[in-house]
């Protein structure tokens, strides 16, 4: 171990906020209980810090603005679709992602078939893992396909012999997998803590700047669904991607939260399979297969995910409650919105909810908090409650107000072109949008609403 003076500090878990003492509420992001001590090397970080910094420099100059050129050779296309789309149209040199998700969804599988796609373009590619032996991913990776010669497999979790590597190698991608069980020597506190994590973050920036070279980085989440580690971790990257989905289903989604060189709150939608990830190029279609017919309380919403329309069966079941306290639950909804959507049923329209037990579930398990799906809701609450079947060919959309009025939403004219490819022929909106909407097909039945009352007047006619 480096030599100098040794140090007990204590950092929140939530934010990386140092202090010298415990605290039950941590000063930066108000959270309590939060605070774990730890012995840390304070002179031998800063001295490694600073060296790295005076290596890297070089001959490094202000430029203007007006010098630096782009070219497309900047972005490396991953040839999968599904994640060139979260990412921004491919993967940016010299850009540090962080990829994150609960064990078993996929991570190190989706990585490493990127790893096999950007190898079949001749891309030198670094796979360095913490976790597994060569042994074990070179049986993961005789599932997914054939692989070139242009991806190296490194296991080691010292930082410093991992940093000399890639600066010796200089590839064009390096995969981290992960990043809780990465150390420096510098640092005296176990692996995956938060200030090894907060130390392995920054060393390999540094490189990712430096080098031109791109790298991702794996982190596991805790229960709360975000990465284990101090929050300064998704502030220091470019680009977070969070892999969801039920570990016991098929289905996963690849969910930008922050990117530097794209949108975000764009998904790329994939299948698990025995070979590994497939995309799936139609998500909407593949959210509606086995979608109940004639049946009371299901509807069909279209819902935004970044640029992205998707069509979603939305279901609701409301029957008379055997308690004295009526009881609400959702899945995939935002539970505070059914309440209050219930509520506007209750005054403006007249209905006894107070008495029903409801339930509403986002088929698929998607999860969804778009306002534009309100009216959704409320139709399929409706339709349960009179116990009346929404036709098929039906879709709705529309945000919902405290008067019962039905308000416009964005991108309405994408939403009703994306129900009319999946073959609905008619479409409930607010009004207000519809002279909006200029290219869609004649057979499309566009129906304007005002109002939640003018919306129930129409299925229930």
């Amino acid at each position: 171990m480096a030599k100098g003076k040794l140090t007990t500090v204590f950092f929140c878990n939530s934010c990386g906020y140092e202090s010298s003492k415990w605290m039950g509420q941590c000063p930066g992001c108000h959270s309590w209980n939060t605070f774990v001590e730890e012995t840390v090397n304070k002179s031998s970080v800063k001295s490694g810090a600073s060296t790295a910094a005076l290596r890297d420099r070089g001959d490094n100059k202000p430029v203007k603005l007006s010098h630096i050129e782009l070219s497309e050779d900047d972005k490396t296309v991953t040839h999968i679709d599904e994640l060139d789309r979260v990412l921004g149209g491919g993967i940016v040199q010299g850009s540090l992602v962080l990829v994150g998700g609960d064990p078993g969804i996929g991570k190190s599988t989706l990585l490493l078939q990127v790893c096999r796609q950007l190898s079949k373009d001749n891309v030198p590619v670094l796979y360095i893992s913490g976790e597994e032996s060569l042994k074990q991913i070179k049986m993961r990776a005789q599932r997914i396909g054939d692989f070139t010669e242009s991806l190296s497999l490194f296991c080691e979790t010292d930082l410093g012999i991992i940093e000399d590597t890639i600066r010796k190698m200089k590839p064009s991608v390096v995969v981290i997998d992960s990043i809780q069980t990465m150390f420096s020597d510098a640092i005296s506190s176990a692996p995956g803590s938060v200030s090894q994590v907060r130390e392995a973050t920054a060393v390999l920036l540094q490189l990712a700047k430096s080098l031109s070279v791109a790298i991702f980085i794996v982190g596991h989440v805790t229960k709360e669904g975000t990465v284990a580690g101090p929050r300064v971790l998704e502030h220091m990257v470019d680009t977070v991607l969070y892999f969801e989905g039920d570990r016991h289903a098929s289905y996963r989604i690849l969910r930008g939260v922050k990117n530097r060189f794209g949108s975000t709150n764009e998904i790329g939608v994939f299948e698990m399979r025995s070979e590994g990830l497939v995309e799936v190029k139609n998500p909407s279609e593949y959210m509606l297969s086995g979608r109940p017919k004639d049946a009371s309380g299901s509807v069909v919403v279209c819902a935004m995910e970044g640029t992205r329309p998707l069509l979603i069966e939305l279901q609701a079941l409301v029957c008379r409650t055997n308690f004295g306290i009526p009881r609400r639950q959702t899945t995939g909804a935002d539970l505070n919105r059914v309440n209050l959507l219930m509520a506007v049923l209750e005054k403006r329209v007249g209905l006894k909810l107070g008495e029903c037990d409801a339930y509403v579930n986002v088929a698929g398990g998607m999860k969804l908090n778009e306002p534009a799906v309100d009216l959704g809701i409320v139709l399929a609450i409706v339709s349960s409650y009179k116990n009346i079947a929404i036709p098929q060919d039906v879709v709705a959309f529309g945000e919902v107000g405290l008067s019962g009025e039905v308000r416009s939403v964005s991108l309405s004219e994408l939403r009703v072109q994306e129900a009319y490819k999946l073959g609905f022929r008619t479409c409930i909106l607010p009004k207000s949008v519809i002279g909006q909407i200029k290219d869609v097909n004649k057979d499309m039945k566009l129906i304007g609403v005002e109002s939640v009352r003018e919306a129930l007047g129409i299925i229930n006619s």
